[in-house]
């Protein structure tokens, strides 16, 4: 309270005042009515703005208010007007959208966005648009080619095949060991492994072009069970050669797990991609 403030509040205490009706005014009238003109809100500021014809309020806009509407719902758009969002991480269509949409509706009527930055965001939810039909296409088409290999899978079975591999089955029949090579060799070695790793067969082979080659093993004194084979080649120069082998057998059933396909050789699982041919079956 100031000096004169509290002057006028001395005197008032100690005088009795009246109306020009004959009403006796006393300190404690004063005040009463003191304190009710504290309760009184200072009057609002209204003007028409020229642009959005419309009353507004200048303590809402003291407030950050638009409109009566919140600002703050501006921001709830986007950190957290989608849960899906903020748990993927990611934008999709429509929170950009809707973040578009909302960045236009609360913009500063005073300072519009700018044409270029719309047209630039506007080409952004296009190529957004573009990439998101262009990933579900391709979503589609590997569905498609999954099952598109299921069913070729399925008509193998019965049918004697070749695929890239080394394992195979042996009962005791003669089997035709088959690779490739990427170059002429001059001379090669096949070596024949059983299961635990052992050297069971090696035979030698002279000069072979490139390309598919293939030898016979008879299988004599060997015991039924799986086996695998390695090959090895030189050219004239004495350079090693890449070598790459295949298995052959016929197909006696097809296993799925979940976008892969293999077929059943006996008991060797071989991917479907590693089938190069179909050798014989109806």
């Amino acid at each position: 309270m100031t000096g004169w403030e509290e002057m006028v509040s001395s005197s008032i205490e100690t005088a009795d005042c009246s109306t020009t009706d004959g009403e006796k005014i006393t300190a404690a009238t004063i005040a009463g009515k003191k304190k009710r003109l504290q309760t009184v809100e200072p009057p609002q500021t209204i003007f028409r703005h020229h642009r959005i014809g419309r009353m507004v309020e200048s303590a809402s806009l003291r407030k950050g208010t638009s409109g009566g509407q919140d600002m703050s719902s501006v921001a709830s758009v986007g950190n957290g007007s989608s849960t899906g969002t903020i748990q993927k991480n990611t934008l999709g269509k429509d929170e950009f959208f809707q973040m578009l949409i909302a960045q236009l509706k609360h913009q500063d009527p005073l300072n519009p966005m700018d044409g270029t930055d719309f047209t630039a965001q506007l080409a952004q939810f296009s190529s957004l648009e573009q990439l998101s039909n262009m990933n579900a296409s391709l979503e589609t088409v590997a569905a498609h080619q999954v099952f598109a290999n299921q069913i070729e899978a399925v008509s193998l079975i019965g049918k004697e095949i070749a695929a890239q591999g080394d394992v195979m089955e042996i009962d005791g029949t003669p089997v035709t060991l088959i690779y490739s090579a990427a170059e002429n060799i001059s001379k090669g070695t096949v070596s024949i492994y059983n299961s635990s790793g052992s050297l069971v067969k090696k035979i030698e082979v002279g000069s072979q072009q490139q390309g598919l080659n293939s030898v016979q093993w008879d299988c004599s004194g060997i015991e039924s069970g799986s086996y695998y084979f390695a090959v090895e080649g030189t050219n004239l120069q004495g350079e090693s050669v890449n070598m790459d082998t295949y298995v052959t057998g016929t197909v006696t059933g097809v296993t799925f797990n979940g976008g892969s396909v293999h077929i059943q050789i006996g008991d060797v699982d071989v991917p479907f991609e590693d089938v190069v041919s179909v050798v014989s079956g109806t």
